[in-house]
């Protein structure tokens, strides 16, 4: 299956955020972490994000549905990072997400350093990126008791 990437607009905060909210919220009730899920988050971070003129939204397409969304921050000239990036659950499992990164990269050829994070304890996520060829940092970051933060980077 092929997977598209289409330029989001401000029209289109509502779905993200309604994606974003059902692709999240297994971890959101497997955690209870209200401060840092995005699933948790309001529309108005989401419209906040998009106005922001350092950041890129894209909605993932697969054969002209919308699956998911991926976020891109334009940190510096030639480093970029991906938070967030989702699939909606039922589009899960199937590599959707690994091709809209690499998509996401194409886009991107000027960048040197992609950066991400994720739970460590999600180990199917922290496989995912790290079959991309991201690397741990060594930073972790605990948000609470059995739930860190891992840092991910990958230098092209």
């Amino acid at each position: 299956m092929e997977i598209l990437l289409q330029n989001a607009s401000m029209e289109d905060c509502s779905c993200i955020h309604a994606m974003q909210v059902a692709s999240f919220r297994a971890l959101l009730e497997k955690y209870c972490d209200l401060n840092t899920n995005p699933g948790a988050e309001p529309l108005s971070r989401v419209i906040e994000r998009m106005n922001q003129p350092f950041t890129d939204y894209y909605l993932i397409l697969k054969e002209s549905i919308t699956i998911g969304a991926i976020r891109i921050i334009k940190c510096a000239n030639t480093i970029c990072r991906i938070s967030p990036i989702f699939i909606l659950p039922e589009h899960q499992g199937y590599g959707f997400a690994q091709k809209a990164m690499l998509c996401v990269e194409e886009l991107y050829p000027h960048v040197k350093l992609w950066q991400l994070d994720t739970i460590l304890q999600e180990e199917k996520l922290c496989h995912l990126y790290e079959k991309l060829g991201y690397q741990r940092t060594g930073k972790t970051e605990t948000i609470q008791p059995g739930m860190d933060i891992v840092y991910y980077e990958k230098h092209k």
